[in-house]
């Protein structure tokens, strides 16, 4: 989906509507190739890539809840060089920029995966997924110290000559100084957020209803939240703010540009409609049109907040 009204740019990347999928559930893309033209995207972020093949969770992975859902896969991928030789092919046939996501849990990890899709064509750019932990610090979460964060992303900007994206967890105290940490380390950009931790219990069995026992929110529970937290971010950094959490429709979408996002990503609504990002896209194009408005760019950024507030 594209209009005028709809081009951005991010991170010197033209895009041609702000509206990305999100990693986790597109799959690598090329899955979702019967269902949509993928060169209508905005963009679109590959599930997580890691140093290794990961088998991820036991079942059951996903929980519908009252307002979205909680899901456990546990980061299952091919690993990154079965990806570059398997599915990175296909996906240059698109004109659709592609940013891979990386996670790890060492630095070296995020490093090496990095250095391998720095030999390979045909991607716009990297998104770091910090929400693991750092086994070589006892467990610490990248995403919950501002110090170890710098490290990571000071250290993966050394291998990367593509634009670089930090997502960020909101399983923080304050999202500020991480956001802050990222930028100062080297960050492109940073998008948010990522799934806020959860359970699920089944009460006859008195267990969790997922396999992996405890696992990620998402979806239009989180929105509100998620909202506060990309406008709390955008105030502190200079860099552009990716937002997402729990948007399904056109004036959703808005709401994050309002708040200070330059693109948004759209994720758990593609479970129940794989053309969710194209759909989002179509309805804020509209909206854009009915308020008078030429281009996106024109409302990012542009909350009123109250005095006080």
């Amino acid at each position: 989906m594209s209009s005028d009204r709809l081009a951005i740019t991010l991170c010197g990347i033209p895009l041609r509507n702000p509206v990305l999928a999100a990693s986790g559930t597109f799959g690598y893309g090329v899955e979702f190739a019967d269902h949509l033209d993928l060169n209508q995207l905005g963009g679109l972020v590959v599930k997580g890539l890691s140093r290794e093949p990961m088998a991820g969770n036991p079942p059951p992975r996903l929980w519908e809840t009252a307002a979205g859902m909680i899901n456990s896969v546990g980061l299952q991928n091919i690993g990154v060089r079965a990806f570059v030789r398997e599915k990175l092919p296909a996906l240059r046939r698109f004109r659709t920029p592609v940013f891979a996501n990386v996670f790890g849990y060492t630095v070296e990890d995020y490093v090496e995966v990095v250095r391998v899709l720095e030999d390979a064509e045909g991607l716009a750019g990297y998104e770091l997924n910090v929400s693991c932990p750092n086994t070589k610090k006892g467990g610490m979460y990248f995403s919950s110290d501002a110090g170890l964060l710098a490290e990571l992303v000071a250290a993966v900007r050394r291998v990367a000559r593509r634009p670089l994206m930090v997502k960020l967890s909101p399983n923080v105290a304050r999202i500020q100084p991480l956001a802050r940490a990222a930028e100062e380390a080297g960050a492109d950009a940073v998008s948010l957020v990522n799934t806020f931790l959860a359970l699920a219990i089944d009460v006859r069995t008195r267990k969790p209803r997922l396999g992996g026992g405890l696992g990620g929110l998402s979806g239009p529970a989180i929105k509100p939240i998620a909202l506060r937290m990309v406008w709390e971010a955008a105030q502190v950094v200079r860099i552009p703010v990716v937002g997402m959490g729990g948007i399904a429709n056109g004036e959703d979408a808005a709401e994050f540009l309002i708040a200070g996002a330059t693109a948004v990503q759209v994720g758990t609504a593609t479970f129940w409609d794989p053309r969710a990002p194209l759909r989002v896209a179509r309805e804020l194009d509209r909206f854009l049109a009915a308020q008078g408005i030429a281009g996106v760019r024109e409302i990012i950024g542009t909350l009123q907040m109250g005095a006080g507030q």
